[in-house]
């Protein structure tokens, strides 16, 4: 029995030992922290391909325990969980190399609580039923609460306390709907649910849609639909760069739960094709105009990027509720540039508010060490950390913002542009040039670009282009390196388009071939044994 076996349960395994063995070092040995992070981090990262290469030929099944669906655990590993795990890889390595310049040394459990984070990513993006969902959530969540506090400082404390309330109210609601749809159908694992549906018993079927109703009203509150998203732009603004950059992946991961669900429960009332669908239109199209409303009104590089945040969840609602694969294709294509974007222009945002000598992100002094110093002070970390003054700092950032600047508004010629477009042609293709939904959603698309790129210019003249007296900013190589990583990625599924639309269009296909994930949950062994000693 090979380790390509177990591929599946490595993305979760290896964040979890990791942060384990972290529990024996003092929080001064934080040389030792990042290198296993950055090392845990980078296996997970290359674990990720695997299965994504793997997925494109079949899908990945594992049970732990070797108890059979829907009995026992089930981890899924098809084309479009391995895609988000490589999303989310790719996202967390650039993120934590990043904050390894100063903001790992910020507040005490940094590398923990983030491999946690991971940890909980990925397991959502794997997970086969409905309670192991409702675990990686409330990792991720709990350990996202640790890291919104990260650094300290009132505004922090108090964004971090609505976020908590907020998400642990939406906690609830997820296990009310988990329970309320076990009571109707007797099952929470995805594919014995999908097969159960249509067999549910008429007194059954209220309790199912209500659990459903419910269920999906948690995982909006997450994607951060209007007005259900009011906690997102003090979090995510408030949080550390690293931190903030991270996060925009968990908006993703109610953006996939959404998505698996929807995609299980097509055939139902409360799918793709009843009230739920529309309810998606409407909400995304609300979250778009906040987002521009947002944008246009905001005075702050931070208040840009979570209208970004909001924008795109948005446009990803309005994508779902279409369903269509030609769409679908379109939708996931631009999620995964709008998440690297986002990423990348949080990142930029530390660095631009130090060419502002603003430097908003301020680090409180942490507990664990009493020999702590901010690194950029009295240029003691030019000396002991490797941190460099370079002349051509400003024209760098220049550069990366404006690649970003393209990135997120969807212009020609980069990748979020692509996105975009497919989206408005398989809308019109789908829905017929008469439809005032299709316009509507067109037109939207196109006046969040204009938003975008109205605020992100408006801030960007005065941050880099007004004289200032400010020095050049010092910028750790590490700073620039994590950023350039993720634009690269966009550049790189720029240029490579036409191949990763068509991976993104045989994605959107098979999402909704609902017989094969149940064949491949619900007909396949454990790992152990192969198929010709499985007892009938």
């Amino acid at each position: 029995m090979g380790l390509g076996e177990h591929l599946a349960i490595l993305p979760i395994l290896l964040p979890l030992l990791a942060t384990g063995g972290m529990l024996f070092l003092h929080e001064r040995q934080y040389k030792i922290k990042s290198a296993i992070s950055l090392l845990v981090v980078g296996a997970v990262l290359v674990v990720d391909w695997m299965l994504l290469l793997r997925g494109t030929q079949d899908t990945t099944v594992y049970f732990l325990g070797n108890w059979p669906a829907p009995f026992g655990i089930v981890l899924v590993a098809d084309l479009l969980s391995a895609t988000m795990l490589v999303l989310a890889g790719t996202l967390g390595f650039c993120t934590l190399l990043f904050s390894l310049a100063r903001w790992d040394r910020a507040g005490p459990r940094f590398h923990g609580l983030f491999l946690l984070l991971l940890m909980g990513v990925n397991g959502a993006f794997l997970t086969g039923d409905l309670f192991n969902l409702f675990v990686f959530f409330e990792v991720l969540l709990a350990s996202s609460y640790g890291l919104a506090l990260h650094g300290s400082g009132s505004p922090r404390v108090r964004s971090g306390l609505h976020y908590i309330g907020i998400n642990l109210m939406a906690s609830s609601l997820f296990l009310i709907g988990a329970s309320l749809i076990y009571g109707a159908a007797g099952t929470l694992n995805m594919a014995d649910i999908a097969l159960r549906m249509d067999t549910l018993a008429p007194e059954d079927k209220g309790i199912f849609d209500t659990g459903v109703t419910v269920l999906g009203l948690a995982f909006l509150i997450k994607v951060g639909m209007w007005p259900l998203g009011f906690w997102l732009p003090a979090t995510y603004s408030a949080a550390g760069a690293p931190v903030a950059a991270v996060f925009a992946i968990l908006s993703k991961v109610g953006v996939y739960a959404v998505l698996r669900m929807s995609a299980l429960l097509s055939v139902s009332e409360v799918g793709l094709s009843g009230f739920f669908s529309k309810w998606l239109f409407a909400g995304g199209i609300a979250t778009i105009l906040y987002g521009c409303v947002m944008a246009l009104s905001a005075r702050s590089f931070s208040r840009v990027a979570c209208a970004c945040v909001f924008m795109s969840s948005g446009t990803l609602l309005c994508t779902l509720s279409i369903g269509t694969h030609k769409v679908l294709a379109g939708g996931l294509y631009y999620m995964m540039i709008s998440t690297l974007s986002i990423g990348a222009f949080f990142l930029l945002i530390e660095l631009l508010n130090r060419v502002r000598g603003t430097n908003a992100a301020v680090l409180a002094e942490p507990v664990f060490t009493d020999e702590y110093q901010d690194p950029f002070e009295d240029g003691e970390f030019d000396e002991a950390q490797g941190v460099v003054v370079i002349p051509a700092a400003v024209a760098l950032l220049s550069g990366g913002f404006l690649i970003c600047a393209i990135l997120l508004a969807g212009l020609p010629p980069m990748a979020g542009f692509i996105g975009k477009f497919a989206m408005m042609t398989g809308t019109l293709a789908e829905k017929g040039a008469d439809s005032r939904s299709a316009w509507i959603f067109v037109g939207f698309l196109a006046f969040s670009s204009l938003a975008t790129m109205v605020a992100i210019v408006r801030i960007g003249i005065e941050a880099l282009w007004v004289p200032k007296d400010e020095p050049t900013p010092r910028v750790a190589p590490v700073e620039f390196i994590s950023i350039a990583g993720l634009l690269a990625v966009c550049i790189v599924m720029t240029v490579m388009s036409g191949w990763v639309m068509d991976r993104m269009d045989t994605m959107a296909i098979f999402l909704y071939d609902v017989t094969h994930y149940i064949h491949a949950v619900l007909n396949t062994t454990g790992v152990p044994l192969p198929l010709e000693e499985v007892q009938p």
